[in-house]
């Protein structure tokens, strides 16, 4: 039997598989862009999205290929807030998953067009689960098609201005202030970082039929996920290494960001990443499907150092 860890890499190695499908090929004379949209895909990472989303699927029952090219879009829509956070006029890092961020590599106008380009590609990788459907049944058909276009307008809205977009400019304009309120801090992480978690997590439950009730419970679950991740990542920034974490820590304390730790205390903080994650177990149970690997994969997440 196979130990977490394991089973963690094998997944991950066929999510690398299912990503690496949908890459443009690096030709024509916009071979530029594309040898950075590329890069940056492939920088590695946790592939945590994808896998959230295909776990999801399979938790409600889903079996089909229509999963693909949406595992494989919420990467690229996840790399591309990767790929302009990291620009100048953002964070400014020249290192992420241990490695030179795009624009460094590429110059900072090819880093800007590179995350244009993965943002638009991933809904163009998005559309190619349509034709899978087209030789079912009529009554099926449409069906599945009201599926993927709900999938879609999903993943539109939680990377947007009213999810990951929204989130990231409050954050911005927290920079600008003396003190934020713990309920601005919570909109930042709910939108800049659960967001992205919750459109990967709803698509998979959509996909495979959920319920409209399923798919509620399921964004609540994500929203405790994606909170409690963030949470996290704010705890490493101060007690990480730059080897575990591919990249400088202390950004936040140099770009003068408050952080759940320094409204809340890092013993406060470490607290709530448990609260948040234990719910989100308890609500992964009340599904009749098998959440085994998911609830660990979460529990994971409390005692990452990367």
């Amino acid at each position: 039997m196979m130990s977490f860890q394991e089973e963690l890499n094998a997944k991950v190695a066929q999510i690398e598989q299912v990503i690496g499908k949908f890459l443009p090929p690096e030709e024509g004379y916009q071979k530029v862009v594309l040898e950075a949209m590329n890069y940056s895909v492939l920088a590695g990472g946790k592939r945590l999205r994808p896998m959230l989303m295909k776990e999801t699927y399979e938790l409600f029952g889903g079996m089909g290929k229509e999963i693909e090219p949406f595992m494989a879009a919420i990467e690229m829509i996840h790399t591309y807030s990767l790929v302009h956070d990291d620009l100048p006029a953002m964070d400014d890092d020249e290192y992420r998953r241990g490695r030179k961020t795009t624009h460094v590599v590429y110059g900072e106008a090819f880093g800007i067009l590179a995350g244009d380009a993965l943002l638009n590609f991933a809904f163009e990788t998005m559309l190619k689960a349509v034709p899978i459907h087209t030789d079912e049944p009529e009554h099926l058909r449409v069906e599945q098609l009201l599926g993927l276009a709900k999938a879609m307008e999903v993943m539109a809205r939680k990377a947007g201005i009213y999810g990951m977009i929204g989130g990231q400019t409050a954050d911005i304009e927290a920079e600008k202030m003396s003190e934020i309120s713990k309920e601005q801090l919570l909109f930042i992480h709910e939108n800049k970082t659960a967001a992205l978690i919750q459109a990967a997590m709803m698509t998979g439950a959509i996909l495979a039929g959920a319920g409209v009730g399923e798919v509620e419970r399921i964004e609540k679950c994500a929203y405790n996920i994606g909170v409690a991740f963030q949470i996290q990542d704010d705890i490493l920034d101060i007690t990480g290494t730059m080897e575990d974490l591919g990249k400088p820590i202390g950004s936040d304390e140099k770009n003068g960001k408050q952080t759940y730790v320094t409204l809340n205390g890092l013993e406060n903080s470490k607290l709530q990443v448990e609260k948040l994650s234990r719910e989100a177990v308890e609500i992964l149970e009340s599904f009749a499907g098998d959440s085994g690997f998911l609830k660990k994969l979460i529990v994971s997440l409390i005692d990452r150092n990367k």
